[in-house]
């Protein structure tokens, strides 16, 4: 299973908070691959996601929107 491609960065959740995006990981057992990301608030704490649920597209508001949208490189972008 290739690494699938994903922009390092701040992204965008479909509910409005900002979340930078360190990397992508392997998980040990399944092979998958996950996208790690930590909030731009609260704690900062690393999360993962597996990068098929965090590249999915979801309904917000009637409309298809990505989960997280990428914004930029650099916080000032945003």
């Amino acid at each position: 299973m290739q690494k699938p491609p994903l922009d390092i960065g701040y992204y965008r959740h479909y509910k409005g908070p900002i979340y930078l995006v360190e990397g992508l990981a392997r998980h040990s057992e399944t092979e998958e691959w996950v996208v790690v990301y930590r909030p731009c608030y609260g704690d900062q704490e690393l999360w993962v996601r597996p990068f098929t649920m965090f590249t999915e597209m979801v309904e917000w508001e009637g409309k298809a929107v990505p989960r997280f949208a990428f914004i930029g490189t650099q916080l000032e972008e945003v």
